[in-house]
């Protein structure tokens, strides 16, 4: 594709990041053949290469309007073009870059900026949302079913604080993201990567002052605020990270996959501040999904099942698996989580369009509802077509979306192998 970017951006760092991507997609158009909101509306505009070429026109210094932003807002960022295209288009970054330089250029409603701020400020505080969320759940049957849609159910009492490590070889250390939501919404998570790590000999822990991965913020279009994030982040890991000296860690591990994919591209967000380029670059090579340490313990944690008598005795229970967009797309993960599942002794139903979005995508839910709760539908029409007992996922936000829209309980994968090695 060839380009002419306009004087604004062409001598910047993101001008020219954003030329190289443009160049390199030859608008062939298989991208559309896996865009969620293209299947939707089958509207070129509303696809990948449909928005290319706004951002393109936009940054040659065309005339940019409100229906540009629109097109922009509708995608998802679930990155599953990029899985598709022949050509490896950068196309979330091209993305990020469009929706920064829009965001200065055409202005929202009142009611949208409203909605934006109090995300960017509610969301990414435990202090905010916490209270927010109990508040939400007492007053669940006086809410609008739009708003009572958003509000989780109330914790079934899952634990709330994290065991110590069950073993007595306590010589791997590695630190667990605590992320903004999850610690309110489903607390248990981590306290089982917690107990099941522990077995394994793995100290897993929570360091101090690091708070949201800045994701949150990043997707809203507030990128100054998010890259702030990811430094308070990075200042708070550090002092784990800095040398290879005994006791520091060797990983850092998500159980959400959604920080995963964002803490794993800090090396990039953050490679024009001379502060933290080097640092963030280093967070990023030791950030791991939860799936591939527990992947290469894979033996010894089917050893310990064994030993507790929970494989291979007839407990065989129907799961049906939805990979998260940022966990098969975003870190390119895939058939890891199954495989750890089946080696437990779960069945996993097939799941038609296994590689479409489920809507959730952050804060989309909120923001674009209406395409949202198309996809959730499809989503679990998808899951329910096997009769599975339990669906599971690999991300807070897939997870409380899913469990909004069905009966079925909704949980996180990890939450199933810890029940398998029992107390």
């Amino acid at each position: 594709m060839q380009t002419n970017l306009a004087d604004f951006i062409k001598d910047t760092p993101e001008g020219r990041e954003a030329d190289s991507i443009l160049r390199s997609c030859v608008h062939c158009g298989f991208c559309n053949a896996t865009c969620p909101t293209y299947q939707l509306l089958g509207d070129e505009l509303d696809g990948p290469r449909g928005r290319i070429y706004l951002i393109k026109q936009m940054l040659e210094g065309q005339p940019v309007t409100r229906r540009t932003q629109v097109h922009l807002d509708r995608c998802l960022s679930c990155r599953s073009c990029e899985t598709t295209c022949p050509s490896g288009v950068n196309y979330h970054r091209l993305l990020d870059i469009g929706r920064n330089v829009i965001e200065q250029r055409v202005a929202r409603s009142i009611a949208e900026k409203a909605t934006r701020f109090l995300l960017c400020q509610a969301l990414p505080q435990p202090l905010i949302f916490k209270p927010a969320v109990k508040l939400g759940q007492w007053m669940r049957p006086l809410l609008p079913v739009v708003l009572a849609d958003k509000v989780p159910a109330q914790s079934s009492g899952a634990s709330k604080r994290y065991p110590a490590c069950q073993s007595s070889a306590r010589n791997r250390r590695m630190i667990a993201l605590a992320g903004c939501v999850q610690p309110t919404l489903t607390p248990n998570t981590n306290a089982a990567a917690v107990r099941i790590l522990g077995k394994l000999g793995i100290e897993l822990f929570e360091a101090a002052g690091a708070g949201c991965c800045g994701a949150l913020r990043y997707h809203l279009n507030a990128q100054e605020q998010a890259l702030d994030d990811m430094r308070r982040v990075i200042d708070a890991w550090w002092p784990h990270v800095e040398g290879n000296q005994s006791g520091n860690v060797e990983a850092i591990v998500m159980t959400a996959s959604g920080c995963g994919a964002h803490v794993r591209e800090y090396g990039e967000l953050l490679k024009h501040d001379p502060a933290y380029a080097e640092k963030a670059s280093r967070i990023s090579a030791l950030t791991l999904d939860i799936s591939q340490v527990l992947a290469v313990e894979q033996e010894r944690l089917v050893e310990l099942m064994q030993l507790k008598g929970k494989v291979g005795v007839g407990e065989s229970r129907k799961l049906a698996f939805h990979s998260p967009c940022t966990l098969q797309h975003g870190q390119k993960i895939r058939g890891v989580v199954e495989s750890l599942l089946v080696a437990a002794g779960y069945e996993l139903t097939m799941v038609a369009d296994s590689h479409f979005c489920c809507g959730s995508a952050g804060t989309y839910s909120i923001t674009q509802p209406e395409l949202s709760g198309r996809l959730r539908k499809n989503k679990l029409a998808a899951l329910g077509a096997g009769s599975a007992e339990v669906f599971v996922t690999a991300n807070i936000g897939c997870q409380t979306h899913l469990q909004s829209g069905t009966a079925t309980p909704v949980r996180h994968w990890i939450e199933l192998i810890d029940e398998r090695l029992g107390d």
